[in-house]
C-alpha cells in the first residue's frame, strides 16, 4: 500500500500458464515446449511493478498446480496477489502458441491492413480456458473493495468474453459511480473469443464498444477499430469514443496517437509520436507492455508525449524477449530516451539486452 492507503494500480481478468515451443515450426511438429505465463491484465501489473509502481493483480485460478506457479510468478514482479481466488472446482487455463501475432480479425487481412502491426507472422494459439476458474468471476465473487484500491483500475475486452457473469462483472466496473478510480480499458478484440457455436461474432464489437464509452483511459489498436467496428484511422475512432478523457490509439509500426480531453471548450490536445525502430523477437505482450508504459507515466504526471514515448519504450523492451514479460529498462533510462529530440528519437534501434545498457549517451542504445 501507498501512504494514502491505495496501490498505484490494480489489475483485474485472467492469467494462464502459457506453453512456447523450444523451436519454430506448427505446433503439431513441435517436441517439446517451455512453461510461462501470460495473461493482458497480469501483464500489465508485472510491467508496472518492475517500474517501481505498486500494482496488485485480482483473479481467480484453480487449486491446482498452474494455479499455485501463476500466483508465485506474477508476485515474484512485486505484484500483490492477496486478492487471487482459489476455486476448487474449476481449472486454471493453460495454452500453448507460436511466435508471431495474434489475429485480430479476418477483415483485417482480407482488406490488406495486415502491414498495420509491422511485426511477425500470425501465431498458431490454442486454448483451454473454457470452464476455467477466471470464467467464474462475477459481481458477487470479486469484491469491491479490493477493485476500488488503487488510483486506476486496469481492465481489458478479453475477461468480458469469458462468460456471462465475467461480461456483468465489466459492465459493473465500467459503469459511471461516484468515487471510483480511474478506468483503464484495453479493448483487445479477439475475434476467437466472441465467436458463438455457428462461429458468428455478432455481439462482441458492439460489447467492446459500450464497455469503451463507459471507461476514463481506452487504449484500441488501429487495426482492432477497423476489424471490430470498421473505423479507419485515428480521427474516425476518437468519433466513435468520444466519452473517454483520453483515448489512446496504437498504429502498430507507425506508432500512437493520444486524445486527451482538455480546456474548458473539452476539446482534445492530439499528440502522435512515432513507433521506434526494433529488432523483433516475439510480438506477444507488446500491446501490454504499452498499456504499462503509458499508465507508469500517467501516474508520474508527464506529459501526453511522454505517456506515449514511455509506451513505446516498455514495448519495445518485450518486443525484444521470446516471451510475454521483459525486465524493463530502469526509469533514469527511460526518462533519458523519452527526452531525446525529434531526430535522436527517430534513429534509435533497439535490438535484444538494450535495457541493461546504461547509457550516459543515450545514443550509444542505437546499436544494442
Amino acid at each position: 500500500m501507498t501512504a494514502t492507503g491505495l496501490v498505484d494500480v490494480v489489475c483485474l481478468g485472467e492469467s494462464m500458464v502459457t506453453f512456447l515451443p523450444t523451436r519454430p515450426g506448427r505446433l503439431a511438429d513441435v517436441p517439446s515446449f517451455v512453461r510461462g505465463i501470460g495473461g493482458a491484465e497480469s501483464n500489465v501489473a508485472c510491467g508496472l511493478a518492475s517500474s517501481g509502481h505498486s500494482a496488485k493483480w485480482v483473479g481467480r485460478v484453480g487449486e491446482d498446480g498452474f494455479g499455485e506457479h501463476l500466483v508465485a510468478a506474477i508476485a515474484s514482479y512485486g505484484v500483490d496477489t492477496s486478492a487471487v481466488q482459489r476455486d476448487a472446482h474449476r481449472p486454471t487455463g493453460i495454452y500453448f502458441r507460436t511466435a508471431g501475432e495474434r489475429a485480430t480479425g479476418e477483415q483485417a487481412d482480407s482488406q490488406g491492413l495486415q502491414g498495420l502491426q509491422g511485426l511477425q507472422e500470425l501465431a498458431e494459439v490454442v486454448y483451454y480456458r473454457a470452464g476455467s476458474a477466471a470464467s467464474a468471476m462475477s459481481p458477487s465473487t470479486m469484491p469491491a473493495d479490493e477493485l476500488w484500491s488503487g488510483r486506476i483500475l486496469h481492465l481489458s475486452g478479453i475477461t468480458a468474453a469469458l462468460s456471462a457473469d465475467c461480461l456483468a462483472l465489466m459492465r459493473t466496473l465500467t459503469a459511471r459511480a461516484p468515487g471510483r478510480p480511474l478506468i483503464s480499458f484495453d479493448v483487445n478484440y479477439r475475434m476467437s473469443l466472441w465467436r458463438d457455436a455457428d462461429g458468428r461474432d455478432a455481439d462482441g464489437p458492439r460489447i467492446l464498444l459500450d464497455l469503451a464509452r463507459g471507461a476514463d483511459l481506452v487504449f484500441v489498436g488501429e487495426d482492432e477499430a477497423y476489424a471490430a467496428w470498421g473505423l479507419r484511422g485515428a480521427p474516425a475512432i476518437r468519433a466513435a469514443l468520444p466519452e473517454p478523457e483520453a483515448l489512446v490509439v496504437k498504429q502498430g509500426g507507425q506508432g500512437a496517437t493520444a486524445y486527451v480531453r482538455g480546456g474548458e471548450d473539452g476539446t482534445d490536445a492530439v499528440t502522435s509520436v512515432p513507433a521506434l525502430d526494433v529488432d523483433v523477437v516475439a510480438p506477444v505482450g507488446a500491446g501490454d507492455a504499452f498499456a504499462a508504459g503509458f499508465l507508469s507515466a500517467t501516474l508520474r504526471g508527464l506529459t501526453a508525449q511522454d505517456r506515449l514515448r514511455h509506451g513505446h519504450l516498455m514495448a519495445a523492451a518485450t518486443l525484444t524477449v521470446p516471451g510475454d514479460l521483459a525486465e524493463p529498462p530502469s526509469r533514469a533510462h527511460a526518462d533519458r530516451l523519452a527526452a531525446l529530440d525529434d531526430r535522436a528519437w527517430g534513429t534509435l534501434r533497439l535490438g535484444p539486452g538494450w535495457t541493461a545498457v546504461v547509457a550516459q549517451d543515450p545514443q550509444e542504445v542505437r546499436t544494442a
